[in-house]
């Protein structure tokens, strides 16, 4: 049984610039995957031998952006990219919600971890 979790990384861009790099092909495949390619609403991804398609479920420019993979029969299940802006300091922050195994958990918060890392390099942090 898969469990929602939540990540939150601060990244000092602004939400236009980063939402590009969440929500378009060109943008994730600069971080997220070696290709990604968009027909409708639907994004495949591409790593080395496998391939992947997810589904936008909701988005809002510069706000979040929802994908449920195809492959997961359970409609409650999806990935998001969420942005969030302190009033006071006007730090950005990226909150990731995704789903795991209690087993698989561990492993995807690394690729997280390793993922987010290749974005902020990719803006230049």
């Amino acid at each position: 049984m898969k469990k929602k979790y939540e990540l939150e990384y601060t990244i000092n861009s602004s939400p236009r610039v980063l939402f590009n790099r969440l929500s378009t092909p060109g943008g994730l495949s600069e971080w997220f995957a070696n290709d990604v390619n968009l027909h409708g609403s639907i994004f495949t991804f591409i790593w080395e031998e496998t391939e992947q398609q997810a589904e936008v479920m909701q988005r809002k420019d510069n706000k979040y952006i929802r994908f449920r993979w195809i492959e997961d029969e359970d409609d409650s299940i999806y990935f998001e990219f969420r942005l969030t802006q302190d009033e006071l300091t006007g730090d950005v922050s990226l909150l990731i919600t995704d789903f795991a195994d209690d087993d698989e958990k561990d492993d995807a918060v690394d690729l997280w971890d390793t993922q987010i890392a290749e974005l902020k390099h990719v803006i230049g942090l």
